[in-house]
């Protein structure tokens, strides 16, 4: 596979809608495996495909829980419950941190990579990281939602004070 370049804000790509996938070709595959190593070698924990300058709704997470890598071609937010509220950064505004409101339990169905259709419910940080990647599909940024945006830094040197 291939590490990909994450598009960076402010790329108009960002901003576009996805399009539906209307059929899962070996480019496809190609493109869920480019995006895992790309995600993994900038050490996210999410990936959309318009960060890599492309318009399709493929997503890619792992947060490092029982569930591993989820590959998702189309994925959709069936149900959402609760709230958390909490920090949030994006691949595509390195740098930049902010406080987010988010669903704390969402399942979301979509297909893997054999066509077949997959149902995950995931809490805290994978809901998390579902609500975030899916955003991307629809051209969202954490940016627009977040109820204050900061420096990393920023943030840490407050900590240490």
């Amino acid at each position: 596979m291939a590490i990909r370049i994450i598009v960076k804000e402010p790329d108009p790509v960002l901003r576009e809608k996805a399009k539906p996938v209307p059929k899962i070709t070996p480019n496809i595959v190609k493109l869920l495996g480019d995006m895992a190593d790309t995600m993994y070698d900038a050490e996210g924990v999410g990936l959309a495909a318009p960060q890599i300058g492309i318009l399709k709704r493929v997503i890619v997470i792992d947060v490092g829980d029982e569930h591993g890598l989820i590959e998702m071609i189309n994925p959709e937010i069936v149900s959402m419950e609760g709230e958390q509220l909490g920090p949030e950064g994006c691949l595509s505004i390195p740098g930049l941190r902010g406080d987010v409101k988010r669903a704390m339990k969402v399942t979301v169905k979509g297909l893997n990579r054999d066509g077949e259709e997959i149902v995950i419910t995931g809490t805290e940080l994978l809901a998390r990281a579902f609500q975030h990647e899916v955003d991307h599909l629809n051209g969202v940024l954490f940016t627009d939602l977040a109820q204050s945006v900061y420096r990393e830094e920023e943030r840490q040197k407050k900590g240490e004070e």
